[in-house]
């Protein structure tokens, strides 16, 4: 199975300066057990955005990038690439995690998303396709609104009804 995890603002605006817009330690909290012991797909601008530029611990990382050499990534160097490779981890939980190309590129594959939505508007750069009028994508899961770090927040489940296959 295959998903997009992301937290979006109000416009799905999900990043600002190669950084996320908001500091949100329960959103962290459930991207980390979300898919911890799992693989996670980025791109390689969201590599180099990590504290040391060190890939997520506990998860097998696999970074698209052209010019990047790294032993402790899995590194593919095209969609094609990465395709084949997610092709072979079909019985894995993988989850897509940035940026917004590889966001937009990756979502027709993906099962479902889990989207943080964070109720404020964060100045974003990058943005994610907005999954509420997506006719492909339907909301299945609506959590309670919570409060995190100052900012109203909910975590949501999508489902993509027409996946494509890989």
């Amino acid at each position: 199975m295959i998903y997009a995890i992301v937290h979006a603002d109000k416009e799905w605006g999900i990043g600002k300066g190669n950084d996320m817009m908001f500091s949100l330690p329960l959103d962290m909290k459930f991207f980390r057990e979300t898919t911890m012991g799992h693989t996670v797909v980025m791109g390689g601008k969201t590599l180099r955005s990590f504290p040391g530029q060190k890939p997520l611990k506990n998860r097998v990382n696999i970074v698209l990038s052209r010019g990047q050499v790294r032993d402790d990534c899995v590194i593919v160097r095209s969609y094609d690439e990465l395709k084949n490779e997610l092709k072979t981890r079909r019985n894995e939980e993988i989850f897509i995690i940035g940026g917004g190309e590889v966001y937009k590129e990756l979502l027709p594959y993906c099962d479902g998303a889990f989207v943080t939505k964070v109720d404020a508007i964060g100045g974003a750069e990058v943005f994610f396709p907005n999954l509420d009028e997506s006719p492909d994508f339907e909301c299945v899961n609506e959590g309670e609104p919570l409060l995190d770090n100052g900012y109203t927040i909910r975590f949501t489940e999508y489902k993509n009804r027409s996946v494509k296959p890989l």
